[in-house]
């Protein structure tokens, strides 16, 4: 891993070397937190979570082969071998990160905002993957851990970075942006997710765009023009942010949008003055402003609209979300990886213009702070107006959904379960076959049990 030497990484991370000085400038060949993943000349950085504690590991790891190891206690890895104290872990792979990041010089797309994250990335991946050899994050490895294990992934090879940055506090993206120093960074809206830490969607704006301070002078700023905040920015560092969205206004827009249902949407799309028709691969309206958006940056990254158009082609989805799964009886719109609001109010859209019985199995939201019962009855208003054939609601705040839709469609069918597992044992008597049924939930709601039964 270039330059990644103990010297250097005790120097970025302000720790102190003890050990063995010849293999001070030895270039580690990996960055690992887990124990069980050790790798000989390898970089092992404890963590200490709320069950395991990492520095609970260094004798075997040691032993395993790691050339160093951090520790925030020099207790824990005296007589091991070379080992660097810091004073916390977590912030000190934040800066081993940023140093490695410099080190390769590869330019790095960020990605944020309340919806559409990861499928953003998708999109943009697959379009610079015409052109370039890409590295993006992978899973949900988007928070001050993932993101660093995910820069440590990339090699001399690489060509770009496409890196996503989750956030639930204000701070957080202050962290991240300054590890991951993009080119460019793009926001895909400002929504009504993590009220609880951040209070409203002004405080959602104003999270998210910590990451401005971050972006390369030299950089650019690319945002989705059709949200009421993000429409407000007028220039980052001096200049006007690349807009994208459904206004002829903007210098990346869409048109002429035709929905096909669960096999996804064709449509047109404009890039500076040149226009082409695609057809986006994954259904939902909001998947063309994802298309825009990876769009807007291939297009900064010297793509030709014929290249954009086949990276957009290409995308495929991921496991929970807007994933389409065949089960034994019925079609799967697997999107239970998280919820809030407007992702909620998007996938209902999507199984509205679904064939067959649409079902939805919908469940509790998380951190939507004081306001969490009128979103959840605000989502079921949404619902009850789309005139599915039957509601399945898991979930305390479920009950508000279920409020919801009863305002709306006073007759319509709706069963509400205490949690998953119920719901998930009643499926054979409520699930027809040829039905298309959505999943979606928030993750600690465990709605993957009900994929599960649902392709049994």
């Amino acid at each position: 891993m270039k330059n990644l030497t103990p010297a250097n990484i005790a120097a970025a991370c302000g720790g102190k070397f003890h050990g063995d000085k010849s293999v001070l400038n030895t270039e580690v060949t990996a960055v690992t937190t887990d124990s069980r993943n050790i790798t000989a000349g390898c970089l092992f950085v404890p963590i200490a979570g709320t069950r395991v504690d990492g520095h609970d590991f260094i004798p075997q790891v040691m032993e395993a082969g790691a050339l160093v190891t951090l520790t925030e206690r020099a207790e824990s890895a005296a007589g091991c071998g070379s080992y660097i104290v810091v004073e916390s872990t977590r912030d000190a792979i934040q800066k081993i990160a940023g140093f490695y990041r410099r080190q390769l010089g590869i330019p790095v797309v960020g990605i944020t905002g309340s919806v559409g994250k990861t499928s953003t990335k998708e999109a943009i991946a697959a379009v610079l993957s015409q052109k370039y050899r890409v590295l993006k994050t992978a899973g949900n490895f988007n928070n001050n851990l993932g993101l660093p294990l995910t820069i440590f992934r990339l090699t001399e090879e690489d060509e770009i970075a496409v890196l996503e940055m989750g956030i639930n506090h204000f701070g957080e993206m202050t962290d991240l942006a300054d590890t991951a120093e993009p080119d460019t960074m793009v926001i895909t809206n400002i929504g009504t997710c993590h009220l609880e830490f951040l209070g409203d969607r002004d405080g959602v704006f104003k999270a998210k765009t910590e990451c401005f301070d971050y972006v390369k002078l030299t950089g650019e700023v690319i945002l989705n023009g059709d949200d009421d905040k993000l429409i407000q920015v007028k220039e980052v560092h001096g200049k006007r942010p690349i807009f994208y969205g459904m206004n002829p206004g903007f210098r990346v827009y869409g048109y002429d949008v035709r929905p096909e249902g669960i096999t996804g949407t064709t449509c047109m799309i404009s890039v500076d003055d040149e226009d082409f028709e695609v057809h986006v691969p994954v259904p939902g309206a909001h998947m063309v402003q994802n298309a825009l958006a990876a769009a807007a940056v291939g297009s900064l990254y010297g793509l030709t609209p014929e290249e954009i158009q086949r990276g957009i082609e290409s995308i495929e989805t991921i496991g929970g979300r807007l994933n389409i799964v065949e089960g034994a009886k019925c079609t799967v719109i697997d999107d239970c990886y998280n919820a809030n609001p407007m992702s909620m109010k998007a996938s209902l859209g999507v199984l509205a213009n679904a064939g067959g019985r649409r079902v939805a199995v919908l469940g509790d939201m998380g951190e939507l702070g004081k306001t969490e019962k009128e979103l959840h009855r605000e989502v079921g208003r949404a619902a009850g107006e789309l005139n599915l054939d039957l509601y399945l609601l898991a979930g305390e705040l479920s009950r508000e959904i279920e409020a919801g839709i009863r305002e709306t469609n006073p007759d319509a069918d709706v069963q509400w379960f205490a949690d998953a597992d119920a719901a998930a044992a009643a499926l054979p008597e409520l699930i027809r076959k040829g039905d298309t049924v959505l999943v979606k939930a928030s993750h600690f709601m465990e709605f993957t049990k009900i994929v599960e039964a649902l392709k049994a």
